[in-house]
């Protein structure tokens, strides 16, 4: 047992070592799905993170609570709910997003705002009292402590979306029902992990398993560094 063990394990050295187009052409459908989805978060997260952490309304608490417990949604419900937007049947199924990477893309920026938001916000918070305070003290105007604000809490922004990417880098339900697991179409490293364990092909999803752990460690590495800096 032992020796299939390592067997197997040196066998996804090799392939990861060889370039096997398989796991090339995986890990590049895995990158450009997640990055699509962290671009289309991003640009509305970041924001809404931005008002809620500055703005001073009425049912705020409410809100923060509703984006915290969108963090723990699990995967395979919400890709049971675009599913059924997206399916022919649906009321999204004239778009044809289902089994395609937009749909997937698209599935997983849902699931990856609330990180931005929430992560985004607690960041903000964090550092918006005493700078809002200090700059108010020394004469800043309103823009001028936002910006201040900004530039302080850029590196905890930066964070909660890396964070967004890495969760939908790894997450397997969505992928699942909305990619349908298409090879060469939208088959990406968590749905083929599961395919060939499946399968019995247990070099080749460590190797997969390998490459994506490496991408999610090296990003969270460059982060750390970034915001020690």
């Amino acid at each position: 047992m032992v020796e299939d063990f390592v067997g197997d394990v040196l066998n996804a050295l090799r392939l990861i070592l060889q370039g096997d187009p398989t796991v090339l052409s995986t890990t590049a459908r895995s990158l450009g799905v997640s990055g699509l989805a962290t671009l289309l978060a991003a640009p509305w997260a970041v924001p809404v993170a931005w008002v809620i952490a500055l703005g001073n309304f009425r049912g705020k608490k409410i809100v923060k609570a509703f984006f915290n417990t969108l963090l723990g949604i699990p995967t395979v419900v919400l890709g049971l709910i675009l599913y059924l937007l997206f399916s022919k049947s649906g009321p999204l199924g004239l778009l044809q997003l289902l089994y395609t990477p937009l749909g997937m893309a698209i599935g997983q920026s849902i699931l990856i705002a609330p990180i931005m938001i929430s992560f985004g916000t607690s960041s903000i918070e964090a550092t918006s009292s005493e700078v809002r305070d200090l700059a108010k003290t020394l004469g800043a105007s309103d823009l001028q402590v936002s910006l201040v604000v900004a530039r302080e809490a850029i590196g905890g922004i930066i964070l909660s979306i890396v964070a967004a990417f890495n969760r939908a880098f790894s997450e397997l339900g969505i992928a699942m029902m909305i990619g349908g697991n298409i090879a060469n179409v939208t088959r990406v490293l968590t749905t083929t992990i599961a395919l060939e364990t499946a399968k019995g092909d247990v070099a080749l999803s460590i190797a997969l398993g390998i490459v994506l752990l490496t991408i999610v460690f090296c990003l969270n590495l460059v982060v750390n560094l970034l915001r020690r800096t």
